[in-house]
């Protein structure tokens, strides 16, 4: 997504500059409405430069396109309130932190009873042996470790990868997102390979370390592999970060078999595509990676991470550090880890997320309340034969403003329009609609209602006649 403000970008229908100019007008006059109807927020936004590197404990957080975050008071389910008293429904879910909605019952719970047993110790609980199993059950993969985040565990996940093949480079695809792992910083634009969208250059020869392909091209992936360096595939079941890119028939079966005969490891990663389900895209389609991602949502909001390994790898890992050492005292030999790891809390708080949260019939509301946006949003872009379009897949969708579904990374590229992007999240905001400020993707928890969608529908069809009165639809 462009910083607030910026329009730069594709810009169909109208003369480019022109449009250009009008849409940055209307951001403009959309943060100064959010300005005004916000006192609290651009007080408490201003008090923050004094104190954080960028404006708040998180960068992350100064990306939202009202100009200032809203500074939340408090949030329920599907809902949040902020310090300025005003009610927002929430897709976003803390760009799926917060999938199993804000403050359920049973996380707080365990939470509190946690707490009140210690936090973290550095060693185990009984919660674990449960929480083992059912990680094992649900998403088909023998053996677990538990991180801070799916960034630690995707870095985790590379260097067992490394340390089982004796390879270096790392395959990912153009425009990917895999937390803060620099191997995955990367994609393809204009022909040429570097750092993906916004990430600043910081000495990392990304060529060492990686190699970039675009999604869906099975050809490319085959004449990577071929080079026979690539110690691990690390891939999201159907691209979610750089705007949503479903996955080509065959293409999972073919990427595969292609790792297979390469000696290449496969990591999934289901951070945000475990809103498919129980067990995650790969439990849905039968995947068979040989390590297996997770995290954000996987503890009610509380930071962790996990990494599955399929017995094959779990062998191969013993033979280089074995499991037990009777004779000696045991050490951190594989470089990876914490020790917060694996704490108390969290191991409580995901017995709770995975026992009494996120169930079947909770994914089925979730996944239901998406269809039922999906389908709002497509009637009014039916109704204004819109060259955009909507895609779901579990309880995750996004408006894209193009024709068709993308392919691949260069296709989002091509037909991305950042400053429209903006424009929505601007105006979504004051309307009370809170969505993923990097691009339009909402996400649905246990506590959406039919109601919340309909008012994003109703918000939606705002933001067309707003645009079809200017000029701009």
């Amino acid at each position: 997504m462009s910083a607030p403000g910026s329009s730069s970008g594709s810009t169909p229908g109208a003369a480019g500059g022109d449009r250009a100019a009008r849409i940055d007008a209307l951001i403009e006059r959309e943060q100064e409405r959010f300005r005004q109807s916000h006192p609290r927020a651009a007080a408490a936004w201003e008090e923050g430069q004094q104190h954080f590197l960028y404006g708040a404990p998180s960068h992350w957080m100064r990306r939202w396109a009202g100009g200032f975050p809203v500074y939340v008071a408090e949030a329920q389910g599907a809902r949040i309130v902020d310090i300025d008293g005003r009610d927002y429904v929430d897709f976003c879910l803390g760009d799926t932190g917060g999938m199993c909605g804000h403050a359920p019952e049973p996380v707080t719970r365990a939470a509190v009873r946690q707490l009140q047993r210690g936090a973290t110790t550095m060693l185990p609980t009984l919660d674990s042996l449960w929480v083992g199993a059912e990680l094992a059950r649900r998403f088909g993969l023998p053996y677990w470790t538990l991180t801070t985040s799916a960034t630690d565990a995707n870095r985790g996940a590379i260097r067992i990868a490394r340390m089982i093949t004796g390879r270096d480079k790392v395959l990912v695809f153009s425009g990917c997102y895999h937390g803060g792992v620099e191997e995955a910083h990367v994609e393809i634009r204009e022909g040429r390979v570097g750092l993906r969208n916004m990430i600043h250059p910081n000495g990392v020869d990304h060529e060492a370390v990686s190699r970039v392909v675009e999604f869906n091209d099975i050809a490319a992936l085959e004449a990577a592999l071929a080079e026979g360096d690539i110690a691990c595939v690390l891939t999201e079941p159907l691209m979610t970060n750089f705007g949503m890119i479903p996955v080509a028939e065959g293409f999972h079966a073919a990427l595969r078999a292609a790792t297979r005969r390469a000696g290449t490891l496969l990591v999934i990663d289901e951070t945000h595509t475990i809103s498919c389900g129980p067990g995650g895209y790969t439990a849905l389609h039968g995947l068979e990676p040989d390590i297996l991602v997770a995290g954000k949502a996987i503890a009610g909001g509380v930071p962790a991470g996990i990494f599955g390994v399929s017995a094959a790898v779990a062998e191969r890992m013993w033979a280089q550090v074995p499991r037990t050492n009777p004779k000696h005292r045991q050490s951190a030999h594989l470089g990876i880890g914490g020790t917060l790891a694996g704490n108390a809390l969290t191991v409580a708080t995901m017995r709770a997320v995975l026992e009494e949260v996120l169930t079947p019939d909770a994914f089925g509301r979730m996944t239901a309340c998406a269809g039922r946006l999906a389908e709002g949003a497509e009637a009014v872009i039916a109704e204004h034969a819109l060259p955009w379009h909507v895609t779901r897949i579990g309880a995750r969708a996004e408006i894209m403003f193009s024709p068709a579904p993308p392919t691949c990374g260069a296709d989002v590229i091509a037909g991305r329009d950042p400053g429209l992007e903006t424009l929505l999240h601007a105006f979504y905001m004051n309307e009370g609609v809170l969505v993923t400020p990097f691009h339009t993707m909402f996400l649905c928890c246990p506590a959406t209602t039919e109601a919340d969608v309909d008012r994003h529908t109703a918000v939606f069809r705002r933001f067309v006649a707003l645009l079809r009165q200017e000029g701009l639809a």
